[in-house]
C-alpha cells in the first residue's frame, strides 16, 4: 500500500525509475517512449548530461538563496538569455516555480500596475473559454477547463470568458480563416465593453492552445487583432505560454511566429524541461517603470522564487536548445512527423483534424470524420487510447472535453526537440496500434 495521496486512487501507476533520452524506464525494465514530455514538459528527454552537471555543480556551490535577501549569477544570467530573445519591450523576468504560479503573478502584476498609474477600477480580466491556465484558484478562475473547475466552482474568482480560437469546429463555411478570426477576436472588443472599458485590467489567452484544446493554433490575423483592440482599450495582453512556449513551435517564444509582442508573458514546461522546477513572466519595461516611479515594489514573492538551483538548470537547458541548434531541429522534425502522422491518419475514419505548430501537435478523434461527430463522451475513448498506449510503451497526452467539457476527445504530442528520426517511425507505429485498440 502507498502512502501517497495519488491523483487516482483505484488505479496504480507503474514507478518511473530511470530516463535515458528520450525514453522513460519503470521498476519492471519497461521502456516508454516520451512522446509527450509528460505534459510538455521534458523537452531536452530525461538526461542530458550538460543539465544534471549543471545541477549538480550549483548544489555544490550554493542550492538556494532567499530572492527577498539575494539576486545569484545563475537567476541573473536566465534572465538576460531570456530577455536578450524576447519581443521587444519584455525587458524583466520574474522566476516562480510552475505555470500556476506565473499566471497568478501575472495577474496580481497586472492588478498593481493599474494600481500604480491610479486607474485602480480596473480589477476584471478576460479570458477564453476551453483555455487552461492553472490549477491555483486564480489561474483555475481564468481557464475554462470545466471537469477541472467544477469541484472548486464556489471559489473562483469571476472571469468572463470569449470564444477561442477553434478553426475546426467553429469557422463558417462561408467565411475565411482571416474572417473568422476577426470575427471571434471581436469577441474581446465586446466584452470590454460591456463589462466597462475602465474596468478591465488584463485578457489572458494561450497563443496555440494546450491540454484543453489539443494545439488549437490561431489563424492568420487573430493574435494580431488581439493587441489591436487590448491597445485601444488600454488592457494588458498577457500570452499564457507555459505549455506552447520555450521552443515547443520552433520559435522560442509562440508568438514570435505571428509579430504580436503581448504586455505579459508566461512560461513554465520547457524552462527547465523537468530537470528542476521553475515557471516566469517577462514584464514589458513600461509596466516595470510604471512600479519603479510609483511604489518602487513588486507586492508579490514566494519562498522559492527564483531558487537558485532551478535557475542554474533552466540556464543550461536554454544553452543547450541554443548550442545544439534545437529550435531549428524542432522545424525540421516537426515537418517529418506531421508527414507520417498525415501518411497514418489522414484519411482515418476515427481522426478528424491534425493540428498545430513545431512539436507541438494534436490530433482530434471523432466517432465519424465527414460529420465531425464526437464519440460519446461515456465511452471515454481518450482514457482507453491512453491505457493502450502507455500498454505500447508509448506516453502521450490524451484528454477529453475540447468541444464543450464533456464531447470531444484529442492526444497532444509534444516529444523531445533532441530526438531521433528513427523514433518518429516509433511512434506513429505505436499509435496506430493503440488507437486500433481503442477506437477501431
Amino acid at each position: 500500500m502507498s502512502h501517497v495521496l495519488h491523483r487516482d486512487l483505484r488505479n496504480p501507476l507503474p514507478a518511473a525509475v530511470k530516463g535515458e533520452g528520450a525514453y522513460v524506464i519503470d521498476s519492471t525494465g519497461k521502456r516508454y517512449l516520451d512522446a509527450s514530455g509528460g505534459p510538455a514538459v521534458s523537452c531536452l528527454g530525461h538526461s542530458h548530461p550538460k543539465v544534471i552537471e549543471a545541477v549538480r555543480r550549483q548544489a555544490g556551490e550554493i542550492a538556494f538563496a532567499y530572492s527577498a535577501f539575494f539576486t545569484h549569477p545563475a537567476m541573473e544570467a536566465l534572465a538576460d538569455k531570456l530577455v536578450a530573445q524576447a519581443p521587444a519591450g519584455l525587458g524583466h523576468a520574474f522566476f516562480v516555480s510552475g505555470g500556476s504560479e506565473a499566471i497568478e503573478a501575472a495577474m496580481k502584476l497586472a492588478r498593481q500596475y493599474f494600481l500604480e498609474i491610479g486607474e485602480p477600477k480596473r480589477r476584471h480580466f478576460i479570458a477564453r473559454r476551453r483555455s487552461y491556465h492553472g490549477n491555483t484558484l486564480g489561474a483555475l478562475s481564468l481557464g475554462h477547463d470545466v471537469n477541472r473547475r467544477l469541484t472548486y466552482e464556489p471559489l473562483l474568482l469571476p472571469v468572463t470568458h470569449i470564444s477561442p480560437c477553434y478553426e475546426y469546429r467553429e469557422r463558417r463555411a462561408d467565411e475565411s480563416a482571416e474572417q473568422y478570426g476577426i470575427r471571434i477576436a471581436d469577441e474581446l472588443e465586446a466584452a470590454i465593453l460591456r463589462q466597462g472599458p475602465d474596468t478591465v485590467a488584463a485578457f489572458f489567452a494561450e497563443p496555440i492552445a494546450g491540454s484543453s484544446l489539443g494545439c488549437a493554433e490561431p489563424v492568420p490575423g487573430y493574435l494580431a487583432r488581439l493587441r489591436q483592440i487590448c491597445d485601444r482599450y488600454g488592457v494588458l495582453l498577457v500570452f499564457d505560454e507555459v505549455m506552447c512556449g520555450m521552443g515547443r513551435t520552433g520559435h522560442l517564444y509562440a508568438c514570435a511566429e505571428d509579430g504580436v509582442t503581448p504586455d505579459i508573458l508566461t512560461m513554465a514546461k520547457g524552462l527547465g524541461a523537468g530537470y528542476q522546477p521553475i515557471g516566469a513572466f517577462l514584464a514589458h519595461d513600461r509596466i516595470v517603470a510604471a512600479l519603479e516611479k510609483g511604489s518602487g515594489q513588486l507586492k508579490h514573492g514566494h519562498t522559492y522564487a527564483g531558487h537558485t538551483m532551478a535557475c542554474a538548470a533552466a540556464l543550461a537547458v536554454q544553452q543547450a536548445i541554443e548550442e545544439e541548434n534545437l529550435l531549428a531541429r524542432v522545424r525540421d522534425l516537426s515537418g517529418k512527423l506531421r508527414a507520417r502522422l498525415a501518411d497514418s491518419f489522414g484519411q482515418h475514419p476515427h481522426i478528424g483534424d491534425i493540428r498545430g505548430r513545431g512539436l507541438f501537435i494534436g490530433l482530434e478523434l471523432v466517432a465519424d470524420r465527414e460529420t465531425k461527430q464526437a464519440f460519446d463522451p461515456a465511452e471515454k475513448k481518450w482514457l482507453k487510447y491512453r491505457q493502450a498506449s502507455m500498454a505500447e510503451g508509448l506516453i502521450t497526452y490524451p484528454a477529453g472535453g475540447c468541444i464543450d467539457g464533456k464531447s470531444g476527445d484529442h492526444i497532444l504530442l509534444a516529444p523531445p526537440f533532441n530526438l531521433a528520426d528513427g523514433q518518429l517511425d516509433e511512434i506513429v507505429d505505436k499509435m496506430e496500434r493503440a488507437l486500433k485498440q481503442a477506437v477501431g
